[in-house]
This record gives structure tokens, C-alpha cells and sequence, in this order.
């Protein structure tokens, strides 16, 4: 009978093992990143346009020039954020413990919402109805930084539960891909041509 239950035992260990490295495993996926990303850099072509046609109203082509500096300004914080997140939330898996892990992705995670609220708020304020300086309508934007934030705060307590269930290697790879290029925001410079 002990027999029994040790194959039980050891079959559904390698059973976990085996799900937690899958990349595409619901405990392991990341997507919400490039999500994420892509979600930051749609903003800055409707910020502009918005701007535009302002600028076209006034006949005033200063509109637009000193609005991208400042959207540029405020794109570059939530740049260097982003990069600092990702970064911080793979050392928190890979250097603590599961109690400190959390902790530490709790803290880090609520920096990260709070540079996409200010965004968020500068970008809304900037972009709202004005009529007289002929903009008949919000922009609509599809960022939403308490969702983005939840999300992803979900996502990386995913991860480093099934980071525990990796080798130490394994575990460097899977958490080493929230770092790549595809994960990176584009340049401000590139997305305001």
C-alpha cells in the first residue's frame, strides 16, 4: 500500500514540475507585459493628435511642439519606471523567500501604479473636451492603470509560484525573459514622429 501512494506522490510532483515550466502554463504566463506595453505606447499617438488639432485650430504650430517636450518628459518617467519594475519584480522572485517575495512585489508593484495613475491623470487633463480650443470630445484612451496594475500584480504572483517549482536555472531563463526587448517600451522619439 505504501508503494501506491509514494508513485502518487511522486507522479504528481513531476506533474508540477513540468506544468510550472511550461511557458504557456496559466501559472506562468507573462503576456500581460507586451499587453501592458502596447496599452503605454497607444497613448502617445492620440496624446499628439489631440494636441494637433488644437494646434490647427490656433493656427499655432507651438502647440504641439511644446506638448510633445512634455509628454516626452512625463513618457520617459513612465519608461524608466517600467524598466525598474520588471527588473525589481524579477529580484524579488529570484532573491527572497516566498514571504519576503511577496512583500517586496507588493511595494514594488504600487510604485508602478502610482507613476501609471500620474500618467494616466496627466494625459486625461491634457487631452479632455475643450470646445473652445476646438475639440469637440475626450480622447478615449484604452489605459487603465488599476486594472494594468492588478493584472499584472496577479501575473507576477503567478510567476514566482511556479518559479518555486523551478531549478535554480530554469527559474533565472523564465524570469530573464520579463527583461527582453519585447518587453522594453519603445523610445518616446520613435512613437512621436
Amino acid at each position: 500500500m505504501k508503494r501506491y501512494n509514494l508513485l502518487i506522490v511522486l507522479l504528481l510532483l513531476i506533474f508540477n514540475v513540468t506544468t510550472a515550466q511550461k511557458k504557456g502554463s496559466p501559472a506562468a504566463d507573462l503576456s500581460i507585459l507586451k499587453d501592458t506595453k502596447s496599452k503605454i505606447e497607444a497613448t502617445v499617438p492620440l496624446v499628439i493628435q489631440h494636441l494637433q488639432t488644437i494646434a490647427t485650430k490656433e493656427g499655432d504650430n507651438n502647440i504641439v511642439n511644446n506638448g510633445k517636450i512634455a509628454l516626452g518628459r512625463e513618457y520617459g518617467i513612465v519608461e524608466s519606471e517600467w524598466f525598474l519594475y520588471r527588473n525589481n519584480m524579477k529580484n524579488c522572485i529570484l532573491n527572497n523567500s516566498s514571504k519576503k517575495a511577496k512583500k517586496c512585489m507588493e511595494y514594488h508593484n504600487n510604485m508602478m501604479r502610482g507613476t501609471m495613475i500620474n500618467y494616466n491623470n496627466y494625459i486625461t487633463n491634457l487631452t479632455r473636451k475643450n470646445g473652445y480650443l476646438g475639440v469637440e470630445g475626450d480622447t478615449k484612451f484604452e489605459f487603465k492603470p488599476s486594472d494594468i496594475a492588478t493584472k499584472l500584480s496577479e501575473a507576477y504572483f503567478n510567476a514566482s509560484a511556479a518559479a518555486g517549482r523551478m531549478k535554480a536555472d530554469q527559474k533565472r531563463d523564465f524570469l530573464g525573459q520579463t527583461m527582453s526587448d519585447d518587453n522594453k517600451l519603445t523610445p518616446y522619439a520613435q512613437l512621436a514622429q
